[in-house]
């Protein structure tokens, strides 16, 4: 990830945002995914957040901002009595209100009666500015004026956010309700909300206080450098995992009058194995580059991802028919170097097979899992080995890299708010189409790849040219996203 410049890092004192609001409205969510961290402690039941907590946004070690998640409101009717008999018993005016505030929650004994209220203000007196958050799948009700008028109280900058958590329906009635008390209302799902979406959010906070417009400026500016980083260290991650696949093999040393073929189901059980454990590893680093690191460790994630690259299950899901199987088998053997000419299907995800210039006889049903070639070495100093592999079909790197395209789209689109296992449904596969120029950039690299072989230089020049295919596939991807919404 970059570092911000000197410019992007504040230089004086970080803006805070309280962020508050009834229970169970979605507090939490926004400050996890605002701040993307996902530590944030988010549940379904009420009571949580006990105490204020500070959660500042950092990109590389540079705090940007700081968020703070507080209790929710219980008693707020209760307080704004008692603040409105103090400022009877004082013939107090509005200006007045703020010191009013202040001095409520200095006196004895209110941290016990009013636990969650003090809780919550004590950032606010401080000096925070105010994100109000209330669920606009909910009907709006009068019990929620106590508690913005005790914000309206504290005289500090505020706005309000609308978080539909299971739908849309009261969204209007919310909105005409928050406007006479926030003169900034937004419409923002806190666990879904996309990098637009939070960077509008972000440019309203700029505009709750003109000393807060600079530093909120300077963390759009370094999110936007941050997801350039994250974009270009996912493509290299990806195209090192596919430089390792293609030419990855096992072997075995064997007696001089042995049979090859007794050796097969073993290697290619251990080929099968390793392959799918470096794949669970570049996954890995693919997952901490975009803040992850621990979302594999739930049960049952990326189940898809998790299937054996060599079932036919799998390469059918990433793109390719029974067809266009047969016809990659029949191209694979015929054309030089392992480069064909590869033609997208309208709903493919990755690849179609163009069988008009294939050279060679069809050589029936390919079984995905016969892909790699089992072969016999015989050394210089006597001896023999059997070897497993590499995978020489031209499907293979497309299938490898649909996988990891998947994956890495799934995670620039999630949340630190989120905590649901990943949804591989959630990106059809019509989403994720390969138009034909990146289609031969791809082939030629691979084909680079492949032929680089032990060389070195060769093969660390051909990561390199694959890596920046990749960033460039990964850009248009972030565009198609951002035009979609």
């Amino acid at each position: 990830m970059t570092r911000p410049s000197d410019e992007a890092a504040p230089s004086g004192p970080l803006p805070r945002f309280a962020v508050v609001g009834h229970p169970n409205k979605g507090k939490s969510s926004l400050v996890a995914t605002l701040a993307r961290d996902a530590s944030v402690a988010i549940a379904p039941h009420p009571g949580t957040t006990l105490v204020a907590r500070e959660y500042p946004f950092r990109i590389d070690g540079v705090p940007l901002y700081v968020l703070i998640d507080t209790p929710g409101f219980q008693r707020a009717r209760a307080v704004l009595a008692a603040l409105e008999s103090r400022a009877r018993e004082t013939n107090a005016s509005a200006a007045d209100r703020p010191r009013l505030v202040a001095e409520f929650l200095a006196m004895p004994g209110q941290r016990e009666r009013f636990p969650d209220e003090c809780e919550l203000l004590g950032p606010i007196v401080a000096g925070a500015g105010i994100v109000y958050v209330v669920d606009g799948s909910v009907a709006y009700g009068p019990q929620y004026e106590a508690e913005m008028e005790i914000l309206r109280w504290t005289g500090r900058p505020s706005l309000a956010v609308i978080n539909p958590i299971s739908s849309r329906d009261h969204v209007t009635e919310w909105e005409a309700a928050l406007g006479q008390f926030f003169r900034i209302v937004r419409v923002v799902d806190a666990v879904n909300a996309d990098l637009q979406a939070q960077s509008r959010l972000l440019k309203a906070f700029a505009e709750l206080e003109a000393g807060w417009r600079a530093p909120i400026e300077a963390a759009l500016a370094a999110l936007e450098r941050a997801r350039v980083g994250r974009r270009i260290q996912t493509a290299r991650a990806i195209a090192e995992w596919i430089a390792q696949a293609l030419v990855y093999d096992v072997e075995r040393r064997i007696a001089p009058d042995e049979s090859a073929e007794l050796h097969r189901e073993a290697l290619a059980a251990e080929y099968h194995a390793s392959l799918a454990r470096s794949e669970r590893a570049a996954r890995e680093r693919v997952q901490a580059i975009h803040g992850h690191a621990a979302l594999e460790a739930r049960a049952d994630e990326l189940a898809l991802l998790e299937a054996d690259l060599f079932a036919e299950g799998t390469w059918l899901v990433f793109g390719l028919t029974r067809r266009q199987l047969v016809s990659a088998g029949a191209a694979g053997g015929a054309a030089t170097g392992g480069v064909i000419d590869l033609a997208v299907g309208g709903a493919s995800l990755l690849l179609g097979v163009a069988t008009g210039a294939v050279v060679g006889g069809v050589l029936g049903f390919l079984g995905a899992q016969r892909l790699p070639e089992l072969t016999l070495v015989d050394r210089p100093l006597g001896g023999r080995l059997v070897r497993y592999g590499p995978a020489r079909s031209p499907g293979f790197p497309f299938v490898l890299l649909g996988r990891a395209r998947l994956h890495a789209r799934l995670l620039s689109r999630r949340t630190h708010a989120r905590r649901d296992p990943v949804e591989v449904e959630a990106v059809p596969a019509a989403a994720l189409p390969l138009d034909a120029v990146f289609r031969k950039r791809l082939e030629r690299d691979f084909a680079r790849l492949r032929a680089a072989d032990d060389a070195a230089l060769a093969r660390a020049e051909a990561t390199q040219a694959l890596a920046d295919t990749l960033q460039a596939l990964l850009a248009a991807d972030d565009s198609e996203s951002a035009e979609a919404t």
